[in-house]
């Protein structure tokens, strides 16, 4: 293990010097680029700030922050503007280097329209924040089919959606080769996925829902809440002020998915909006490529619906709405349906509702606000995986106030709170039976400092569990400014959480085995630590940019599934210090031609914990990934293509053995590719897309043990580790009409 890390530090410190030797000089500045109201100052999105000698500019983000590359030739004049305000400027002289600014705009009385035409990065990793953070806007989700979450990231190197068994079609995120329960997944800063939907709730929400995904590594800000471990995933939704008076969504693949998505939005006045977001699938194929009995992928259907409603007042902000769905699958052999169940079925019927409401107030002093979140939750699930069934129900409240204000100037911010956590849920596995009250209070502060080249955020919360005791969680992230186009960042911090091994491990009821249940359920308390650098280059005068990182995750009482221990049993226990992951990831992505962009990514994963007295890789995580994503677009805009090439290295897989007890199966997956691709034709307001995945055809050869005897002591689903169905073709259209007829630009 010591030499495994040294030899991945060691890795990772030549990247930092080769990146050091090929830096530049230039300097940069700093600002943020506000809007002055009559009763508060906020932030300006997509303002232009543009140098004008030098011939360049860039847009201000959400929080209205920028920065711009100095030119060597210097004084220059800094001109920003934005439609609707008054334009200012600044003389920047050599004296400026790696300044920060503060620009208040005015609006002005006459309407004046301005179009802006750019072209923002779909994929990006944020230079204005102080965390590591990936962010994907809704052009990288087009990429691909997109119909749900799970399918999200497909063109992503960061995070990995691996299927978890060969008969119910559940799949799980992994982030930094943890399992998806480290990573906490949030619905625009409200948790999300938790509990009972941990196991098959990515396929809930519908892609065409999403306006931008933000993948932060590490442990995130305290402030998110106590359970991010290994990363943490926020879903942004359409907002009802921006999204699409009017879109509608077709699609189609030849395994007989068929999907329907409706969204409308409109703006009631100056101060409300509204938006309705729905969606309905059906799988009706009954498709067995490999002809073993069981179906390749469930059939079923799925119903999801959103209500949104949104007010902006010049005091006050407010969100608040509801989200339902319904998700029904009939999974096993092909002789099993609901209505005539003949041999081993496998069934799941997931309801789900819940509310939310952000409130938010604005103080006369700038930068100062209160906001609270609510969030009430309720889950139902039950099933069975031929004679094991299982029943859960899961009820959830959720509130979290922030107080957010300024020490001084905008370089020192503070943000203070508290959170509540009340959930009650019920879980059932055959004779295993668990039901679960929690009550958490917790407290928090948050300070961050902002300078021309170093920005830091110090935070800690403590929380106390009704029935765990207390839990004190620092965390520590920075970020130095090496250069004007290389940033470094650091990260530290506490993380936990409390299983919930039986949902967290459905999945594995798809065999014959027993389980063994933990003798108590502890709390999971991980030490994370990474740094990353990532460095802007120019080659030929087009624009590229390189990223390498590297964490550290140590576990302390991680309860983990020893599919070794026994060859009639899965075993849970609790290891003491004696699990940890590794992960190395290096990405590179540059345009060598105007709309033509290529990012390539390698992953370097050691995930270890203590097996019958033996460090060793846990079972079903590829050691290695290669990554490669090319997209291009027409210089008329009409024409979009898109290819990815993932190719997943060997995995350890769990110890089996044959009815004989005397032979022994392959204990290394094979290392296959994954190729998909996708054609988008854009007419006037409609979009056409066709599009294959799994190009390569690749298949897991019989990803069934003992398929003909599948109540038999030998059966087992779950040694997955490749796709089951081969290549995959769908189309699609479609149709987008904005809220305003006078739209701008990409």
């Amino acid at each position: 293990r010591i030499h495994d890390l040294i030899l991945a530090m060691k890795y990772y410190i030549f990247g930092l010097f080769l990146f050091w030797i090929t830096s530049h000089t230039n300097a940069q500045i700093k600002g943020v680029v506000l809007r002055q109201d009559s009763t508060k100052t906020s932030p300006i999105e997509n303002a232009k700030i543009r140098l004008s000698n030098a011939k360049q500019g860039v847009f201000s983000n959400k929080e209205g922050r920028f920065d711009i590359v100095l030119p060597k030739q210097l004084p220059d004049t800094l001109i920003i503007s934005a439609m609707g305000y008054l334009s200012d400027s600044i003389v920047v002289t050599k004296n400026d280097r790696f300044a920060a600014f503060t620009i208040i705009l005015i609006p002005i009385s006459t309407k004046t329209e301005i179009v802006y035409q750019l072209r923002q990065k779909s994929h990006q990793i944020s230079k204005m924040k102080t965390l590591h953070v990936e962010e994907l806007n809704s052009g990288e989700l087009r990429k691909a089919a997109c119909c749900n979450l799970s399918e999200s990231f497909e063109t992503n190197a960061s995070v990995d959606v691996n299927i978890t068994d060969a008969v119910s079609g559940a799949k799980k995120i992994q982030m930094m080769g943890l399992d998806g329960v480290y990573t906490q997944i949030q619905l625009e800063n409200i948790p999300y996925l938790r509990g009972l939907e941990s196991s098959f709730g990515l396929q809930s929400i519908p892609g065409t829902w999403i306006e931008s995904i933000q993948i932060t590594k590490g442990t995130g800000n305290v402030v998110n809440g106590y359970e991010s471990m290994a990363g943490l995933v926020n879903l942004e939704i359409k907002k009802p002020s921006e999204m699409e008076k009017f879109y509608f969504n077709a699609y189609q693949n030849r395994f007989g998915r068929s999907e329907m998505n409706i969204n409308a939005g409109t703006k009631i006045n100056e101060k409300w909006s509204s938006g309705l977001l729905g969606h309905a699938s059906s799988m009706f194929g009954n498709i067995d490529h490999n002809a073993d009995g069981f179906r390749d992928i469930p059939m079923g259907d799925n119903f999801a619906l959103m209500n949104r409603w949104q007010f902006q007042g010049k005091k006050m902000e407010a969100q608040f709405g509801f989200n339902v769905y319904q998700d029904r699958k009939t999974g096993g052999q092909t002789t099993y349906y609901r209505d005539n169940p003949i041999g081993y079925g496998v069934v799941m019927n997931a309801r789900h509702a819940d509310v939310y409401a952000k409130t938010g107030f604005f103080s006369k002093k700038p930068l100062r606000s209160f906001g609270v979140v609510y969030n009430l939750k309720y889950q139902a699930m039950n099933g069975a995986f031929g004679l094991r069934d299982f029943q859960g129900e899961e009820k959830r409240a959720y509130v979290n106030a922030i107080y957010d204000d300024i020490i001084g100037t905008s370089d020192h911010k503070i943000k203070l709170g508290a959170s509540f956590v009340g959930l009650q849920i019920r879980q059932k596995v055959q004779s295993l039976e668990q039901l679960r009250t929690e009550i958490v209070p917790g407290i928090f502060a948050e300070y961050t400092y902002t300078g021309a080249r170093l920005s830091a955020v110090l935070g800690a919360r403590y929380d106390q569990h009704l029935t765990y005791g207390g839990q004190f969680s620092p965390r520590i992230h920075a970020k130095y400014a090496l250069t004007q186009r290389a940033d470094l960042r650091v990260t530290a911090g506490k993380g936990w959480r409390v299983p919930n091994y039986m949902i967290d491990n459905i999945s594995l009821l798809a065999n014959s085995k027993t389980w063994i249940a933990p003798t108590e359920i502890k709390p999971e308390i991980s030490w994370n630590a990474g740094v990353s650098l990532v460095k802007d280059f120019t080659i030929f005068e087009k624009n590229g940019n390189i990223s390498m990182d590297f964490y550290h995750t140590l576990f302390h009482n991680q309860l983990i599934v020893d599919r070794d221990a026994a060859s009639d049993a899965i075993v849970f226990q609790n290891l003491v210090q004696s699990s940890y992951s590794n992960s190395f990831q290096v990405e590179w992505s540059y345009a060598p031609l105007k709309n033509f962009d290529i990012r390539l990514a390698y992953k370097h994963l050691d995930v270890k914990a203590l097996y019958d007295g033996v460090m060793r890789q846990q079972v079903m995580i590829p050691k290695n990934r290669g990554f490669v994503n090319l997209a291009y677009r027409t210089r008329n805009k009409r024409w979009e293509f898109d290819a990815t090439c993932t190719i997943y290295g060997a995995a350890r897989l769990p110890l089996e053995l044959q009815a004989s007890g005397l032979e022994e199966h392959n204990q290394q997956s094979e290392v296959y590719p994954m190729v998909n691709a996708q054609i988008t034709h854009i007419y006037k307001k409609w979009n056409f897309y066709l599009g294959g995945e799994n190009l390569a055809n690749f298949k897991q050869s019989n990803p069934i043990i003992d398929a003909q005897n599948p109540f038999g002591s030998q059966f087992d689903a779950n040694r997955v580790w490749g796709p089951i169905m081969g290549w995959n073709v769908y189309s699609g259209v479609r149709f987008s009409m904005k809220q305003s007829e006078k739209e701008s630009g990409e």
